[in-house]
């Protein structure tokens, strides 16, 4: 009796595992797409960069320039072109001089019509407050004039400008951030 008892046992067991071998479907291997980082020229970064916009690049160039102010922008350049550069944390000094790779988030800044309504409001408003002097409220409507002017010329509605948005970097030849 204990030999039939564990022959059905063994019997189930046999059934029920084939039962779920029929059952199992197989699983797709899932494919996960790695996408590298562009790497853009700083020498057509202003012209590539539109097409990259809210998207990570690489940049290489020398720090030309750290922020006294605030510490928190720096300007990166080459033989070839520059490109600003904003963090939410400050920049050491001692990155002036160095050659570096740094990974950004390209964004975009538009001057149009209304931004140059604004501009000037706002440089008149100052102005009649004390806050700039005449020097500084002449270049300030210049610098309006040079943008209006620009978009006539160009025959555009707006100006783009670029710039990058840390995310980090690593000086030439050594390992990240």
């Amino acid at each position: 009796m204990k030999n039939y008892i564990a022959f059905i046992f063994i019997a189930s067991l046999t059934v029920a595992c084939s039962e779920n071998k029929e059952e199992q479907t197989e699983i797709a291997p899932i494919e996960i797409a790695v996408t590298e980082t562009p790497q853009l020229n700083l020498g057509t970064f202003e012209t590539e960069a539109a097409n990259y916009v809210d998207s990570e690049v690489l940049v290489t160039g020398i720090v030309d320039h750290v922020c006294k102010h605030s510490g928190k922008k720096l300007l990166l350049v080459n033989d070839e072109g520059d490109v600003h550069v904003v963090s939410e944390t400050r920049f050491d000094d001692a990155l002036i001089g160095e050659e570096i790779e740094l990974k950004g988030i390209v964004r975009e800044k538009r001057v149009d019509e209304s931004s140059c309504l604004k501009m000037e409001e706002n440089n008149i408003k100052s102005h009649k407050e004390g806050e700039t002097n005449d020097e500084a409220y002449q270049q300030r409507m210049d610098m309006v004039k040079t943008y209006r002017d620009s978009m006539a010329v160009i025959g555009a509605d707006h100006l783009s400008f670029y710039s990058l948005d840390y995310v980090s970097s690593t000086l030439k030849n050594e390992t990240p951030e």
